[in-house]
């Protein structure tokens, strides 16, 4: 064959396959998206911990695309700014499913802000897988269209009072936000203190995050405490409050910073005067589910830094309502809540069930500390990465 004829077949082959490859994609290509709507809190005061969660959901609508999508079409997102107000979030929630007619939802940042949009999806009958929100008050109010992945808030505090009855710690102080979950965690932390022989011997709260935490820290120190706990959703009070023990020489054997102690960026800013605070949390990069490490990896690749638990969680709401519209053939909400209540499974989080309400039964949270500028799990013992480094030493004292 002469070159000329060569390179017309060349060309006749190449256009062959070229269509061969079009016709192929073209079911695919070719249908309208499933849309998922949600909100995130980009902007405001729970800003990095919303872009955590956006990157998880963007990150799983990446894998289940490439994957070949649901049901013969791809995924694609539809995320707003609620700018972390929770009245605007149900603003846009109505918009999403009433104007933008999104084929599905899921749940925005926080308990706060998903207690605040829960009623709108509910009115309209459409399933929220809620990956961030794990208060129980919020299943309380008799909704069937919410699903809880996180394991309940008020049983963050366990491990932190476990790890302190098995040390022979007996008080414990508590200063926190008047908020929806700070609240979750002091009820849970009440209970689980008597529970474990410890006495509360300080309490107070908080509506607006002081100027300076002088006066709240040296009432707390004057209750000597054996453990203190700081709880907040502001992260810049927690930061503050850390700040302000350090600067007051306030030693206690141990002191945890719920819940945003356990966001990488704790340690980003606080650096050493974050070692050895520990924090509850229901997720962790060392954990050995199924799929973790690899999840873990591939973040790390795609977003050139370390995924969060709001990553882990978006990304597991995602892969949830995927997998049950997967299953059922189907985007009706019934069959996908019904799905969700029957299913047994496995996910980043650990053990997924739930109750009739939609209410997690099967999560466990677990408590971290900052050693050598690492979270590293310290309880339950049966998946712990390391033991506790107990007791904190004295502020004086550390290199």
């Amino acid at each position: 064959m002469n070159p000329l004829n060569r390179r017309r077949a060349w060309l006749l082959l190449l256009g062959v396959s070229t269509a061969l490859c079009s016709a192929a994609a073209a079911p695919f290509e070719a249908q309208q998206p499933i849309r998922i709507g949600a909100t995130m809190s980009l902007t405001g005061e729970s800003s990095i911990q919303g872009g955590y969660g956006r990157e998880g959901y963007l990150f799983c609508e990446k894998h289940a695309n490439e994957q070949g999508g649901v049901l013969g079409r791809r995924i694609e997102f539809v995320i707003y700014d609620d700018e972390s107000d929770g009245k605007r979030a149900a603003v846009l929630y109505e918009k999403l499913i009433s104007e933008d007619k999104v084929d599905a939802v899921l749940g925005p940042y926080g308990s706060a802000i998903t207690e605040a949009v829960a009623d709108v999806n509910e009115r309209h009958r459409k399933l929220m897988i809620a990956p961030t929100a794990g208060t129980t008050s919020i299943w309380e109010k008799g909704r069937r269209y919410l699903i809880m992945i996180l394991s309940p808030n008020e049983n963050v505090p366990e491990g932190l009072l476990d790890l302190a009855a098995r040390n022979g710690l007996k008080t414990i102080a508590v200063i926190q936000q008047e908020a929806l979950v700070p609240n979750a965690i002091t009820k849970g932390a009440k209970a689980l203190a008597k529970s474990k022989g410890l006495e509360l011997v300080f309490l107070e709260t908080y509506r607006t995050s002081p100027e300076d935490f002088s006066d709240l820290l040296n009432k707390a120190r004057a209750a000597k405490p054996d453990v203190l706990v700081a709880g907040s959703i502001r992260f810049e009070d927690l930061l503050a409050i850390t700040r302000k023990m350090k600067e007051l020489n306030i030693d206690i054997p141990m002191f945890s910073a719920v819940p945003y102690g356990l966001l990488p960026n704790y340690y980003t800013q606080l650096g050493k005067d974050a070692e050895f605070v520990y924090s509850g949390s229901f997720w962790d990069a060392a954990l050995p589910y199924p799929g973790n490490q690899q999840f873990v990896a591939a973040y790390q690749k795609e977003f050139n830094h370390a995924p969060a638990v709001q990553s882990a969680a978006g990304y597991t709401g995602c892969q949830l309502l995927v997998d049950a519209i997967k299953r059922t053939g189907s985007l009706d909400s019934d069959k996908l809540r019904e799905a969700l209540l029957t299913l047994k499974t496995t996910t980043l989080f650990g053990p997924f069930a739930v109750d009739e309400r939609g209410y997690q039964t099967g999560s466990r949270a677990v408590t971290i500390q900052w050693q050598d500028g690492k979270q590293v799990v310290v309880w339950p013992d049966a998946v712990a990465t390391a033991k506790p480094r107990f007791p904190t030493p004295a502020w004086d004292q550390r290199r």
